[in-house]
């Protein structure tokens, strides 16, 4: 009874042929839609460095620290939950999207971004600021120094 059973489901799921997609290797047939969150991408140029994605991170992902004149702001994707908050917040627009949902690996750096800011500090509050002149990003402080005399 029971082999007739199995030989009967046997027989219904070769008759339904293929079900599945050739995946990875074969043709993507329903590519993500509009509106679809995958990856983030940061535009290192854009970003400004003020902390904004790093606040409203739910998975804690986006790591912020300060040297004196540099702010390092450390991604560590496969942390990621895919929300979209730290791009909504975004001001300059340099955290995106994509629609890349592919991330399995093997390597942990391929989930890891990196960037570091030069950062000009405020004389006042000591807050730091990213520098608005080409000259100011030449990541060099003290760029003019006091000659005795003058």
């Amino acid at each position: 009874m029971m082999f007739k059973s199995k030989l009967k489901e046997a027989i219904i799921c070769f008759k339904a042929g293929r079900v599945t997609m050739p995946f990875p290797l074969g043709p993507e047939l329903h590519p993500p839609g509009d509106g679809f969150r995958g990856k983030i991408e940061v535009d290192m140029e854009k970003c400004i460095g003020c902390g904004g994605c790093a606040n409203v991170c739910p998975a804690r992902l986006i790591e912020l620290s300060d040297s004196e004149t540099t702010r390092i702001i450390e991604y560590f994707l496969k942390r990621c939950t895919y929300c979209g908050r730290c791009a909504e917040v975004c001001p300059e627009d340099a955290i995106t999207m994509t629609r890349e949902y592919q991330l399995a690996t093997n390597d942990n750096n391929d989930l890891y971004i990196r960037n570091e800011l030069y950062m000009g500090t405020c004389g006042r509050c000591g807050r730091c600021f990213k520098p608005q002149s080409a000259l100011d990003k030449m990541m060099v402080t003290g760029f003019r120094q006091k000659t005795e005399g003058k």
